[in-house]
């Protein structure tokens, strides 16, 4: 093995270990939006962020070291080196497993977001709706404010 897929195989392994991480701040993002824990998702969004763009790095020092051994840089590529260098070839399919699930997990939050913006939505709407039902006519026959809203049964 050369210097150069050495240094291929060790950014595959960081990705698979960034996509790891990646992976378990998505899962509790997901346990956070079912539990409708705001704080938690604010913390999860911060630590997400960093890790992406160490992410896209590494992605990035991956295309560069295929280009650099004559390959494409992309999934072609990368199964024409690990075909080449079958010690790298579980690393691979780890990085690719976890980035399908990264993928998977992150789609559902956003479905789970979705709800959770539709129902906030209709309970507002059903708010201001009912905002106006309960207004009562006083003994001017003028409907009260929101402040003055009361029974008055004095003629």
């Amino acid at each position: 093995m050369t210097l150069s897929n050495d240094e291929l195989h060790d950014v595959v392994t960081a990705e698979a270990a960034l996509i790891a991480r990646f992976v378990e701040l998505l899962e509790a993002e997901q346990e956070a939006l079912t539990k409708g824990n705001i704080e938690d998702l604010a913390r999860l969004a911060s630590e997400k962020e960093p890790l992406a763009a160490d992410l896209q790095r590494l992605g990035q020092q991956r295309n560069d070291h295929l280009v650099a051994l004559k390959l494409s840089a992309d999934r072609q590529g990368m199964s024409a080196w690990t075909a080449g260098n079958p010690d790298a070839s579980s690393t691979w399919e780890k990085t690719l497993e976890l980035a399908a699930r990264a993928r998977d997990i992150n789609r559902l939050n956003g479905e789970l977001i979705q709800m959770r913006l539709n129902f906030n939505s209709q309970l507002l709407e059903i708010l201001q709706r009912n905002r106006g039902a309960l207004d009562l006519y006083g003994p001017d026959g003028k409907t009260s404010g929101p402040g003055e809203r009361r029974i008055d049964d004095a003629v």
